[in-house]
């Protein structure tokens, strides 16, 4: 059998504990910040999938020294970020390519920028109009300007006031980059609030940040500046225990612990969901971890409901919700969802081919889709599935195979993207 295929099989109970990978928002971020600070830092519970690592090369490669595994230490380089002699390859990582764009737009000189079939489809305007409108160059290809992306940075580049068309934490985080070499102070508006790691980050790193939430919309102000080096420590990645916690709520037998979490709204909006599907999930603290919770998740009787693309900004937590809304008495429809279509694959169609797979009626109407559910995962299909490169629909379809009768998935490999030892955490609740 290809090392890319898994046969999973049903979980008779799962039952235990699961320490998810360091949050990826978070582990980006702190790298970047790390390379444009002047002096030491080091980074405890960094992630360690290829995405992640795709930007640690890259910062490696514009003049940064990073040292270390399960702790990493990173020295600035001496000025700042300066142009590397060869194309900065961001492989699977669209996170690694706009919020890399930010920083190489106010790096003085030319950078290359390129990545794997999959990301090379994903656009980069959204990206190119605001760094271009600071005064930097950005060139793809095509009307979406999808890489490879050539950037001619500047320094300083203009400040500007900047509303963010769709939602989008990485457009947004990318302009806040930038905006660090830019020749006062950088406004950016949001119309929906979306992650806020990036901010909170550059406030931790000493730069002068403010937020303004009165209003209908959302600003965010930052002034030019320098990060501090400092010491990075990464909670575990609300995205990465969503399809544990689904598997919790699907499964006939179980009760599953996720530690380490930050509970920020717009990361855990799937809890609030399972909860209003009826899914037992709860929260608790622990005194040795202040700021951080523990999600438990058990066994239970799911109902349908709406899910609007608002509440879960990202998406990425969509198809681990697919396969709790096939586990559901009723129709579950996923409102707004356009944003799906432009991820790692098509992951508004995969949505739809998983619910299919799993032996539901699915069905799409313009950017909303619809699932009837079979009740319980115990009425779910086997099924084959092949994963197109994107890590969510590996993972979402193993725990729709553990919960049910099983299933094969072509394409596992690109799991190690985000969560290289997924199927070692999952078979461990046996």
């Amino acid at each position: 059998m290809s090392d890319d295929v898994v046969d999973v099989s049903p979980l008779a109970r799962a039952h235990g504990r699961v320490r998810v990978p360091g949050d990826k928002s978070a582990s980006h971020r702190a790298l970047l910040l790390s390379a444009l600070a002047e002096g030491e830092s080091t980074i405890v519970g960094s992630s360690r999938g290829r995405d992640v690592v795709a930007t640690r090369h890259a910062i490696e490669q514009l003049g940064a020294t990073v040292h270390g595994e399960t702790t990493l230490t990173v020295t600035g380089p001496t000025g700042g970020p300066r142009p590397a002699a060869h194309p900065l390859d961001c492989e699977n990582s669209g996170t690694t390519m706009r919020l890399l764009a930010g920083v190489l737009a106010a790096t003085p000189g030319l950078h290359h920028l390129i990545g794997d079939a999959s990301l090379s489809r994903r656009p980069m305007d959204r990206v190119a109009t605001p760094l271009e409108s600071m005064g930097a160059r950005v060139s793809g290809q095509g009307p979406r300007c999808t890489a490879p992306l050539l950037i001619d940075g500047r320094r300083p580049l203009r400040a500007i006031s900047y509303r963010v068309p769709v939602p989008s934490a990485q457009v947004k985080s990318a302009v806040l980059l930038a905006a660090l070499g830019a020749d006062g102070t950088c406004e950016v508006t949001e119309p929906v609030r979306t992650r806020t790691t990036t901010e909170d980050m550059l406030a931790e790193a000493g730069l002068a940040i403010t937020t303004d939430e009165s209003g209908p919309e959302r600003v965010v102000r930052v002034r030019p500046g320098r990060p501090r080096a400092r010491a990075w420590s990464v909670p575990a990645d609300p995205s990465q225990a969503a399809f544990f916690a689904v598997l919790g709520v699907v499964h006939r037998d179980a009760l599953i612990e996720v530690p380490e979490l930050e509970r920020r709204a717009e990361r855990v909006g799937f809890v609030n969901v399972l909860a209003r599907m009826g899914g037992r999930v709860a929260w608790t603290e622990t005194e040795s971890s202040p700021g951080r919770s523990t999600l438990v998740a058990s066994s239970s009787d799911l109902v349908a409901t709406e899910i609007v693309g608002d509440e879960i900004p990202s998406l990425d937590e969509v198809p681990a919700l697919v396969v709790a809304a096939a586990a559901s008495r009723g129709v579950s429809a996923f409102r707004s969802m356009a944003e799906l279509r432009v991820k790692e694959s098509d992951r508004f169609e995969a949505a739809l081919d998983l619910a299919h797979a799993l032996g539901c009626r699915a069905w799409a109407d313009g950017d909303d889709f619809f699932v009837e559910g079979v009740a319980s995962a115990s009425a779910f299909a086997f099924f084959d599935v092949a994963a197109e490169l994107d890590h969510r629909i590996v993972m979402a379809s193993a725990v729709a195979g553990a919960a049910g009768v099983g299933c094969r998935i072509v394409g596992v490999s690109t799991v190690a993207t985000s969560y290289p030892h997924f199927f070692e955490d999952l078979a461990s609740l046996r």
